[in-house]
């Protein structure tokens, strides 16, 4: 299961962008995961991330799903971003109709994945069996519709991860026993990091730092974290035209500096490498973000003692809630989604940190066994 299955590189014709998709396993014939779209993304992450993909979908309890991911190296706030991930999907059809369906990542959105995939006739990937099984049929009316809904202002699709994100974090920090009101610092405020921190409040918690793409605001009160959401700007960023008077802005860099008790890195990869590890504060992370911490960087904080919910433990939202409705294991309505969420992300995170603590083991190692593939099915011909 370490090698891929496989992997396909692919060269735009109008601009420098390059791209990758990667299939690190089938599951009777099928495999999930999102398109990510960033400067910063090579082969060697794209490959990182379908590998964790499909540790994901063993932590989801699917028994229908393998791992896969998309990448492209180019700018996502580019004009012609668009048409640059209209090209790749275009690229990897032959590959997104025989049952690698792709969704969206960091630096793409789902509806415009969707909206490239009705184009082409395709609708929602899937393999020949599923287009004929009828509940499975019935099952992407369902997720089509749930797309449409909203929970806590945002549509369910945009809060799914944050929100299993907030439930592993507050699953974990009970099960150590510590003090109920512990400060929170993000790092990241798109859909999964905004949503997480409005969850995080909810649940009692004290967010005293966020940082995006731009800034970083901290305030030892807590932040509004409504807000912060009502008023992002049109790429989804902070504006300090609507902070408060005790806000305190600073360079996004800095957001290992904020004191805190758990730290959610919810954007980019290896945010937290052999560099900076030392400078962790806290004393819990929680992986937002599909892998933000390198291996150097996870072996510094290894040997400082910090304890850790790994990315397919606790960002699993997105890809159980796909799993679920697609394959009608659970009732079409959001609250039920959370629902589940909620108890899959819970379930898991005291299983991990009761065994963790049983064989007196860092939680990623006994995580990488806990839910390692042990699937790798062939393409559906």
């Amino acid at each position: 299961m370490k090698r891929p299955y496989l992997v396909v590189e692919w060269n735009d014709t109008e601009t420098e962008a390059k791209g990758w998709l990667v299939v690190q396993n089938f599951v009777k014939g099928y495999a999930g995961g999102g398109i990510r779209m960033h400067p910063t993304v090579t082969k060697e992450e794209v490959e990182r991330l379908a590998n964790a993909m499909a540790y994901k979908y063993t932590a989801c309890e699917s028994e229908t799903t393998g791992g896969c991911k998309g990448g492209i190296s180019y700018d996502n706030k580019a004009a012609d971003a668009y048409e640059v991930l209209r090209r790749f999907i275009i690229a990897m059809l032959p590959y997104i109709e025989a049952g690698v369906s792709l969704g969206s990542d960091l630096g793409t959105r789902y509806d415009n994945v969707l909206k490239i995939f009705d184009e082409f006739h395709v609708g929602i990937p899937l393999t020949k069996s599923m287009k004929n099984d009828p509940l499975v049929l019935r099952g992407i009316k369902d997720f089509d519709e749930l797309l449409t809904t909203k929970i806590d202002g945002f549509y369910l699709n945009d809060v799914v991860t944050g929100y299993g994100v907030a439930f592993a974090a507050d699953e974990a920090w009970k099960f150590t026993n510590k003090p109920v009101g512990a400060k929170v610092v993000i790092q990241g405020f798109g859909c999964v990091g905004a949503s997480c921190a409005l969850k995080m409040t909810q649940l009692g918690y004290r967010v005293v730092g966020i940082s995006d793409a731009n800034i970083l605001v901290t305030c030892e009160e807590g932040l509004d974290i409504q807000k912060l959401i009502d008023h992002k700007n049109s790429h989804g960023e902070m504006n300090p035209d609507y902070f408060e008077s005790n806000y305190v802005i600073q360079s996004n860099s800095e957001w290992l500096d904020v004191e805190c008790d758990i730290l959610i890195p919810a954007a980019l990869e290896d945010v937290i490498h052999k560099s900076n590890a030392h400078l962790v504060k806290a004393s819990l992370i929680v992986e937002g973000a599909n892998i933000p911490i390198s291996s150097e960087g996870d072996l510094v904080l290894k040997e400082r003692g910090i304890q850790v919910v790994n990315d397919f433990v606790a960002n699993l939202g997105a890809v159980r809630f796909y799993d679920v409705i697609i394959f009608g294991l659970v009732r079409p309505d959001p609250q039920a989604v959370i629902d589940d969420i909620e108890n899959i992300c819970r379930k898991n995170t005291r299983s991990l940190f009761a065994e963790a603590t049983k064989q007196k083991r860092y939680q990623r190692d006994v995580a990488m066994e806990m839910f390692a593939p042990k699937v790798s099915d062939l393409l559906e011909v």
